[in-house]
């Protein structure tokens, strides 16, 4: 009983530590870039400017529109550590590298590098389109612009990004849950009460009709139901182990390999989003008086999410990042060799290269249903209410499958507690008649 309290104890130390460094996260939010004016940059979002950085915004918690020194988020370190991944399956020396323990610290010394880099590319790109708000007064968001303001706005953001990767290895390290996925959560969970209750405000002051405040709540329940379904869907392999006999024991038999319906995950529409908001980072590297200035504005504009050709250019990358991503994730190959060395094949398969070509088939079928699946639950919510919401497919998304692993965990350390006690209850480890 003891041994259970203080595991209980542990687990409480790690739920606190947990929630102290997302508290953190949230002050950090709340700093502003130096040479940034608060009040002109809150009058210029509230007055409906910056609508394509929605989606990023919902990431980093509301500390793109404030500008914050976290403003970037830990978006650049998830895009860098998915080049890396992506270069590993092309390039065999990364491949090598990746699967060797020296070589996977030196990957992420490479990726951390790599993301300093992207985020003073991202910083002074987003310093430079800063410079250029202006609220409906005419009143300017950066009062100084000028080199020194960029310069500094690109290590602020570098610096930022890496203090928010620091306290995410922290909350992987003594927390209950991997940190760069809790910390994305808390940046989008955040957010939604505001929205809500925006919402409500609106239905009371007679500016949203019912039908549609009604169509929103059954929208976001019908997301977070299908979300919820499809993230614990699997598709079961027949695998047989071949038995064999230790100490009067008989083992192997039939097993099963489980596959994910949405094999992707959440990275398809994020890789997509990114994508999309490309032509404004580009856009803001443009000189005002150039003569492809017009066209990229133009461009940009035709991109806001909601808009047709956004939604029509959103689900195609959606099907094509989950095609592309879904083998990164599921290595067929891999996994191929594995049960062809651990004595087990799949039943009226041939083991290795046929037992590939199998999986590789059962994950092609499986991507469409993902991407399907995907391209509901991102594009549909928004056509059927006609307005971005931040109850997205995308942050419906990742806020059910972060809960869905977090729940797990927590289980997980509980039913070892169980194990661990039932086993020393009956003297198998410890004690003078312990059998080992």
């Amino acid at each position: 009983m003891a041994l259970a309290q203080g595991k209980l104890e542990e687990l409480k130390r790690n739920v606190l530590f947990t929630f102290l460094l997302i508290v953190v996260f949230r002050i950090a939010s709340q700093i502003p870039v130096p040479g940034v004016d608060p009040m002109a940059l809150k009058s210029y979002f509230s007055s409906g400017g910056g609508g394509l950085f929605d989606l990023i915004n919902t990431f980093s918690g509301g500390a793109f529109k404030r500008f914050s020194v976290v403003a970037l988020g830990i978006m650049p370190y998830i895009t860098t550590s998915i080049i890396f991944s992506l270069l590993g399956e092309v390039i065999p020396q990364l491949q090598e590298l990746q699967e060797d323990a020296d070589g996977h610290r030196r990957i992420q010394k490479w990726t951390r590098y790599c993301t300093v880099l992207l985020c003073m590319v991202q910083g002074y790109g987003m310093a430079a389109m800063f410079e250029g708000f202006k609220t409906a007064s005419n009143l300017a968001v950066v009062p100084e612009p000028g080199m020194l303001f960029r310069i500094v706005t690109m290590i602020t953001l570098a610096a930022g990004t890496m203090f928010l990767l620091w306290l995410g290895e922290r909350i992987t390290e003594y927390g209950i849950e991997n940190g760069v996925s809790l910390i994305i959560f808390a940046g989008i969970a955040v957010a939604l009460p505001s929205e809500m209750i925006q919402k409500i405000t609106l239905y009371r002051n007679g500016e949203l009709p019912g039908v549609s405040l009604l169509i929103f709540l059954v929208v976001i329940v019908a997301i977070f139901y299908v979300v919820a379904y499809i993230e614990r869907s699997f598709r079961a392999i027949p695998v047989q182990y071949a038995k064999k006999v230790v100490h009067n024991r008989v083992y192997g038999g039939a097993q099963t390999l489980p596959m994910k319906v949405d094999t992707g995950g959440v990275m398809p529409p994020i890789l997509a989003s990114s994508l999309l908001a490309a032509p404004a980072t580009f856009a803001s590297f443009i000189p005002a008086e150039s003569m492809l200035k017009p066209f990229f504005d133009t461009f940009q504009q035709s991109l806001y999410p909601g808009r047709l050709l956004f939604n029509i250019f959103f689900a195609l990358l959606i099907v094509y990042m989950t095609y592309f991503y879904a083998p990164i994730q599921f290595k067929t190959k891999k996994i191929s060799d594995m049960l062809q060395r651990n004595n087990a094949f799949v039943p009226g398969i041939r083991p290795g290269t046929k037992t590939k070509e199998f999986l590789d088939f059962v994950l092609f079928r499986l991507s469409f249903f993902g991407a399907l699946f995907l391209i509901v639950v991102c594009v549909i919510p928004s056509i059927i209410t006609g307005s971005q919401t931040r109850f997205g497919g995308t942050s419906m998304l990742i806020l059910v499958s972060v809960c869905i692993r977090v729940m797990m965990n927590v289980q997980s350390f509980l039913y070892a507690d169980k194990y661990d006690s039932a086993y020393k209850a009956k003297g198998k480890y410890n004690g003078s008649k312990r059998r080992f």
